[in-house]
């Protein structure tokens, strides 16, 4: 039990500086993965195949991966026409940035 509580602690050893090195590397790398799904799902929509649903590609905006998701927008020309994603996902990058400032206080 005390290993489990020391994994859910801060280490004193550890600065703060060293968890948001941390927070932001993962935060990069889900935004990539994520610019990958919109440009992977958009790849399987020229080629009229399965894809990866609406409501999922929302849900990884709003879950930390605005950026990726209005990058791979543009950079794709994916999901541009639909209201929805012109309206959702912008408003998914100010959750993103309000709920990282509200983290790191």
């Amino acid at each position: 039990m005390k290993q489990l509580k020391q994994l859910y602690t801060f280490n004193e050893n550890m600065h703060l500086w060293d968890n948001f090195k941390y927070v932001m590397l993962a935060i990069v790398l889900w935004n990539i993965i994520v610019f990958l799904i919109y440009g992977y799902d958009k790849k399987k929509s020229i080629k009229n195949q399965y894809r990866v649903s609406e409501n999922k590609l929302l849900t990884y905006a709003f879950l930390m991966g605005g950026i990726g998701a209005f990058s791979a927008m543009e950079f794709f020309h994916h999901k541009t026409k639909k209201w929805k994603f012109r309206i959702l996902v912008p408003i998914a990058i100010v959750f993103n940035i309000l709920f990282f400032l509200a983290m790191i206080r």
